[in-house]
């Protein structure tokens, strides 16, 4: 872990959050099964077998799964997997490298792939506690805060309680510009006045404009969230009706077409004059994998 991390780092998945941590870590190596986002790997081994410190930043924890089936790993090797993934898969996939003599560290991440190029997120790492102190100082690059959560797995359950408030937060957001639109007043003029009150949250600094704009180019995607929303009411033992409801509300922005479009277009569910949008929205060439 001394040294040069640059050179030893290496990225699997190179969508939005993979390119992200590879322009905060500067990494030397990435791999995607998109041959145009490579960078100096050819194959995902090339990443395994040259990085000792290596990020998985894949859209869920069966394609993690996957991808650790066939590859080349060493003894004292660290994978830290950003995924938002099935904690008991996350557990699991701990328990199974270990045995292997690799160290698996799930850090997920609070704040999208935009904010991380600013380094404004939140990593919650689980996994083994001197692994963790041992990359705080990699860790470190990407985030402005970093907190260790628990044994593997934490950072996948951490995630998801996160991102549960987060998603509500944004319905919230886009149900009140709905009423202010029904109730003629200005939007702009109302999400100012939000942002001002006691209502207020970050998220209306971060999509507060593009819901009013219909500037919906991804920083997290809307169908990315509906797996995490669905991974929530999974993995929950009691009823959560308000994601019950998003969960609802999400699919019927993907049903409009809305699914590779930023989560803001959350607000097309609601309204036929955010519906209509859909038809000028174009589908963005650089899909895979985000935080929300």
């Amino acid at each position: 872990m001394n040294g040069a991390v640059d050179t030893t780092t290496g990225i699997i998945g190179m969508g939005l959050m993979g390119s992200a941590v590879m322009k905060m870590t500067g990494a030397a190596r990435g791999w995607d099964v998109d041959a145009a986002r490579c960078v100096n790997a050819a194959t995902a081994n090339d990443v395994f077998g040259a990085c000792g410190v290596v990020f998985l930043c894949l859209p869920n924890s069966d394609i993690v799964r996957s991808v650790l089936r066939d590859a080349k790993l060493s003894q004292g090797q660290i994978i830290i997997d950003t995924t938002t993934g099935d904690p008991n898969d996350m557990t699991a996939l701990g328990a199974e490298l270990a045995v292997k003599g690799v160290h698996y560290l799930d850090a997920t991440v609070s704040g999208s792939s935009a904010q991380l190029q600013q380094r404004d997120v939140l990593l919650m790492v689980g996994g083994d506690a001197v692994v963790f102190e041992r990359c705080r100082s990699v860790l470190a690059q990407l985030a402005r805060d970093v907190v260790h959560v628990g044994p593997c797995g934490s950072g996948a359950k951490m995630k998801l309680v996160t991102n549960l408030v987060l998603g509500l937060n944004r319905a919230a957001l886009a149900e009140g510009l709905v009423f202010a639109q029904q109730l003629d007043l200005d939007l702009t003029h109302a999400l100012d006045v939000m942002r001002r009150s006691m209502a207020y949250s970050r998220i209306m600094d971060t999509k507060g404009e593009k819901m009013i704009s219909g500037g919906f180019t991804p920083q997290a995607r809307l169908s990315q969230h509906l797996k995490d929303v669905r991974l929530m009411l999974a993995a929950s033992g009691i009823p959560l009706p308000l994601t019950e409801t998003h969960r609802q509300l999400l699919e019927k922005a993907e049903s409009l077409g809305f699914g590779e479009a930023d989560n803001s277009a959350v607000i097309s569910a609601y309204a036929e004059s955010f519906k209509a949008r859909v038809a000028s929205f174009k589908k963005p060439a650089d899909a895979t994998t985000e935080s929300s």
